[in-house]
């Protein structure tokens, strides 16, 4: 009897970083309390795993990617039973400690009637996740605060490490978890020796391109450059927020509404997210879609706060009935009004 050659053990590496939260985060478990937790961070590595692979092979090869994230990750939805080979460990578990909320910095609201315009900036840009009740205050029982930190292993096979160390790298740089995050809430970075991990280079696509494919698999660029713009510095997590209020404010409004709930067809600010509060549209009933403008927090070298806006353009799902000429006379509008925004620079 011929016997099978012994299966090889998988070389694993193991990478040791700390996890600093640069805003508060709106991670809640099944009571919507806020806990510091695991899957959050996987999904978010998932995430930028899948762009790390598209900048390697053709992106529109949705299904081979698929059944590799598959193979590394795990995934229960095939009956396959495959277990993930990417394992992640927090060295905290227990309950967030931001159980009061501050003082609200407000800003100028002109679609708002009520208290002369005014909304406060972070419950603009936390909206559903915090009350607005004589001050702002949370909804669920606690939040993950600004500066709580916790060490952070990763372990994952040798073979996988090129796709996953820039996952990592990605994911710190650009990454946030929780609720609203694509607002800045929850922004964090990956720390290693002092310095927080970044990518040497950026996974850009042309973005008009990317409209072809309905995932988010790069960072849109044109002829000035990455779609990446940054403000100025702040020393408080808070006059940043409300920077960042501003700006999305400003960029939503100057798309103005000519119709209101049940509208018989979508206008062009529908198509930045939906759904939009007082501004339905007939035929979308129910259907979500996520802004691909993203917004993130981190600090520099001197500890101070600077906001980052990046465009992972993609196309709408095929139940919106996207008209790619209106996608892009949308979006190039976004993307000139964010070049000529006072305080807004181009950059990584």
């Amino acid at each position: 009897m011929i016997k099978a050659a012994p299966k090889q053990k998988t070389k694993m590496i193991q990478c040791n970083y700390k996890v600093n939260f640069n805003t508060p985060a709106f991670l809640g478990n099944a009571e919507q309390a806020g806990l510091w937790r695991t899957p959050p961070f996987k999904h978010l590595l998932r995430e930028w795993w899948r762009v790390a692979w598209a900048e390697k092979h053709d992106p529109a090869g949705v299904s081979v990617m698929r059944a590799e994230e598959a193979r590394l990750f795990g995934s229960a939805a095939d009956g396959s039973g495959n277990r993930s080979l990417v394992r992640i460990r927090l060295g905290r578990w227990d309950m967030g400690e931001e159980k009061s909320w501050g003082n609200d910095l407000p800003v100028i609201h002109s679609e708002v009637q009520r208290n002369q315009g005014e909304v406060g900036s972070q419950f603009y840009l936390g909206y559903g996740r915090l009350k607005c009740a004589g001050g702002n205050r949370l909804k669920a029982n606690a939040a993950i605060q600004s500066d709580e930190k916790a060490d952070f292993r990763i372990a994952f096979p040798d073979n996988d490490s090129t796709l996953l160390d820039r996952a990592t790298g990605l994911m710190s740089a650009f990454g946030a978890i929780g609720g609203r995050s694509r607002n800045g809430w929850g922004s964090f970075e990956l720390v290693e020796e002092k310095t927080a991990i970044a990518p040497n280079s950026l996974p850009l696509r042309d973005w008009q391109s990317c409209l072809a494919l309905e995932w988010a698999h790069a960072i849109g660029q044109d002829e000035k450059g990455a779609l990446v713009w940054r403000t100025g510095e702040f020393f408080d997590w808070r006059e940043l927020m409300q920077e960042m209020a501003k700006i999305k404010i400003a960029l939503r409004t100057r798309f103005r509404f000519h119709s209101g709930r049940n509208a018989s067809r979508p206008e062009d600010r529908h198509w930045l997210s939906y759904p939009v509060t007082n501004h339905s549209v007939r035929d979308w009933r129910n259907a979500r879609l996520p802004n691909s403008l993203r917004f993130k927090v981190r600090k520099d070298e001197n500890g101070k706060y600077y906001g980052v806006i990046f465009h992972m353009p993609c196309k709408p799902p095929s139940d919106f009935r996207p008209d790619r000429a209106t996608l892009i006379k949308v979006w190039s509008s976004v993307h000139k009004f964010l070049d000529a925004e006072g305080g807004l620079q181009r950059g990584r």
